[in-house]
């Protein structure tokens, strides 16, 4: 039996790149999403990788998912956070809603989402768990207070989580992208882009599977060895 892999928004961008990764190494890949239907059928159309809608912010509905999967596919085994959102405002002008959806999109999720599949991975000694993180949880964004805040949340929920699960042959690592070529990077007005490319000692933007091949090499059953680190894979924009 192969592994079961969850890729939370794993439909479009970079989790539709992740899910792609994973299943050509072999996995059994259900990617979720949120809302877009028809992308996340015509991404299941073309990819043969089963997809399942839920709230990734809500306890309930993460539990009800994670039933669904493991009574259809087996217990999960590959975690990987990937979903998030922005809501992108200055301290001044954000309401207290644009900050709970982000915290509880980007990084609730991986709370409720861990919770429910990290005692099944210590009981059966085996353990890949990847967090989403970004480059802007590292070294801060204007206008992105409740985001850069989620993203750095990340990164210190990954090093502690790794703790827990490191005896127990379960590895949690995080990957802190730079800015990828995504629709959501696509709708930056061209002027901003350039000088967004112009900080990137490589010259370019990201491309999803660079994420995506961090992610399949971390997921690999013999990388068990590296557990609590960030990689980021940024073209060099931002080193530390």
């Amino acid at each position: 039996m192969t592994r079961v892999a969850l890729v939370t928004g794993g439909t479009r961008g970079i989790g539709a790149a992740i899910s792609q990764a994973l299943k050509a190494q072999g996995r059994t890949v259900i990617a979720s999403y949120a809302s877009n239907d028809a992308a996340a059928e015509a991404f299941k159309t073309e990819h043969g990788i089963p997809v399942i809608k839920f709230d990734v912010g809500k306890f309930e509905e993460c539990e009800a998912a994670v039933a669904k999967i493991t009574a259809e596919y087996g217990p999960i085994e590959i975690l990987v956070n990937n979903a998030g959102i922005t809501r992108d405002s200055t301290l001044m002008r954000m309401r207290r809603d644009m900050w709970d959806s982000v915290l509880d999109t980007n990084l609730g999720s991986c709370f409720n989402l861990c919770k429910l599949t990290f005692e099944g991975m210590r009981e059966r000694k085996f353990g890949r768990v990847v967090n989403i993180g970004s480059i802007n949880g590292q070294a801060g964004q204007y206008g992105q207070v409740n985001y850069a805040a989620a993203k750095s949340g990340i990164h210190g929920f990954t090093k502690a989580l790794a703790q827990e699960g490191a005896r127990f042959g379960i590895t949690v690592n995080a990957i802190a992208p730079g800015y990828v070529d995504t629709e959501m990077v696509r709708a930056v007005p061209g002027e901003v882009l350039r000088k967004i490319v112009a900080k990137i000692p490589v010259g370019r933007l990201g491309h999803a599977e660079d994420i995506a091949r961090g992610v399949a090499f971390l997921t690999a059953d013999d990388a068990d060895f590296v557990t609590g680190s960030t990689i980021s894979i940024n073209g060099g924009q931002h080193m530390y």
